[in-house]
Formats: structure tokens, C-alpha cells, sequence
């Protein structure tokens, strides 16, 4: 039996990168997930179908998120297939906006990284807390570009994500009486298919990226799950409100 054996998770985002590792992780921990994505239905069913072949449960939802009504959509998708509650929400989806120096950043972009990256995971926690369980979690994916590691030509970004550290220690505060922690997990550099195009692409590149670890490698996806697994799980009871650097020490 899992730690998660007879609970429900949701991981917005779930079918690609981190989110899918997190969704796959759950899931081998005994929690029937509902992985939500915005517009890759095959990346989806694969994810719903790689947990289901290790013995899990899982579904696919889809909704897309940073508009007005979005959360709405996004949970009358899950109530569908659920219908009895929530007792671990992950808000991983996110963009990262175009890599532009500041001066470039236009009113249009600036919108859409909040909207998606900020705006969405507010309004889906607020509209879930009616369906998320006394003793549930809400895990935040932040970013290690909000403590020190700054990169300019992510400016938009980074404000987005350290709004969503405020957001979480806040909710943090305000949840705590239902005994729901709410905590942000921050990768740093992982190598994703979001990453693939300069990560991969060169042997220097990827030697540099792991020497920013003392660990001496490039993080991936499951680094980042197993983080958020225990942060699903009861062991985790007593920590709520934290930022948890999950870059293998390149910040030290």
C-alpha cells in the first residue's frame, strides 16, 4: 500500500515534463490522479496510460487556464470524473513567456506569463478549496529565479513565480485551522522537453548546467516528483508555508 493509498490528486499541467513526473509519481504512491493538461490530449492519455499500466488510477481532464472562466471549466471537468473530492493539488502548469531582454517585454506577453502563471493557479485554489479535504495539500511549482539565481531575459517570469511564493505562504496562514499545508517546490534547471533545445543540444552546455550542482548533474523531473511526493504525504505534516529549493544545491 502507497502513502497515498485512497486519495485523490490533481496536477495541473500533468501530462509533459515535471508535472507528468509528479502525476506518475503520485500515482505509484497509491493516489488516483487526475492529470490535466491544455491542449496535448495524446501526451495526456499517454501519462493516464503509463500510471494505469504501473497499477495506479488516473484520468485525463482538459481545460485551458489564464482566461476568465478557466478554473470554472477546469473543475467542472475534474467534478465530472472525480465527483468526491480533492486531497492534493498541484498547480505546476506554467509558461515561461518569451526570452527577451526587459526592454522587450511588451504589455501582451506581460499579460499572458500572469495570466497562466499567476492568475490561473489562484483561481483554481480558490475555486477547489470547497472540494479539497481537511488535511489536503496544495503544492505550489515555483522557480530557484525567485532566490538568487536571476536570469533578465525572464524578468516577466520570475515576478510571476515570486508571486506565487507570496501567494503560498499566505495561503498557508489562512488554511492552516483545516489542517491543509500549502507549500512551493522551486526547481532549478531540469532537463525537460521545454529545456531540450539549448539543454541538449550541447555537450558544454549540459557540462555547465550540471556544475552549478555541487551533486555534479543536470536535475530531472523525477528529482523534483519525489520532492512533492513527500510533500503529498503525511511525513510532511509539520511543514507548511516553505519555499523548498529543489536545484540540488546550485544556490549554495
Amino acid at each position: 500500500m502507497g502513502t497515498l493509498t485512497g486519495r485523490t490528486a490533481l496536477v495541473t499541467g500533468g501530462s509533459r515534463g515535471i508535472g507528468r513526473a509528479i502525476s506518475e509519481r503520485l500515482g505509484r504512491e497509491g493516489a488516483r490522479v487526475a492529470v490535466h493538461y491544455g491542449r496535448d490530449a495524446a501526451s495526456a492519455e499517454q501519462t493516464v496510460k503509463e500510471i494505469r499500466a504501473a497499477g495506479g488510477e488516473a484520468f485525463a481532464i482538459r481545460a485551458e487556464l489564464g482566461a476568465p472562466g478557466d478554473a470554472e471549466a477546469l473543475w467542472a471537468a475534474f467534478d465530472e470524473q472525480a465527483g468526491d473530492g480533492l486531497d492534493i493539488l498541484v498547480n505546476n502548469a506554467g509558461i515561461d513567456g518569451p526570452r527577451v531582454p526587459f526592454g522587450e517585454v511588451t504589455p501582451e506577453n506581460f499579460d499572458r506569463v500572469f495570466s497562466v502563471n499567476t492568475k490561473a493557479p489562484f483561481f483554481v485554489t480558490q475555486h477547489g478549496l470547497d472540494r479539497l479535504r481537511d488535511g489536503g495539500r496544495v503544492i505550489n511549482v515555483s522557480t530557484a529565479l525567485t532566490h538568487g539565481a536571476a536570469m533578465p531575459q525572464l524578468i516577466a517570469y520570475t515576478m510571476t513565480k515570486g508571486a506565487v511564493d507570496a501567494f503560498t505562504s499566505v495561503l498557508a496562514k489562512q488554511l492552516g485551522e483545516r489542517g491543509i499545508t500549502v507549500n512551493a517546490v522551486a526547481p532549478g534547471v531540469i532537463d525537460t522537453d521545454m529545456n531540450a533545445s539549448w539543454l541538449r543540444g550541447s555537450a558544454e552546455t549540459r557540462e555547465g548546467v550540471a556544475a552549478m550542482s555541487p551533486l555534479r548533474r543536470v536535475g530531472e523531473p523525477r528529482d523534483v516528483a519525489d520532492i512533492v511526493a513527500f510533500l503529498a504525504s503525511d511525513d510532511s505534516r509539520w511543514v507548511t508555508g516553505q519555499w523548498i529549493d529543489a536545484t540540488g544545491g546550485a544556490l549554495l
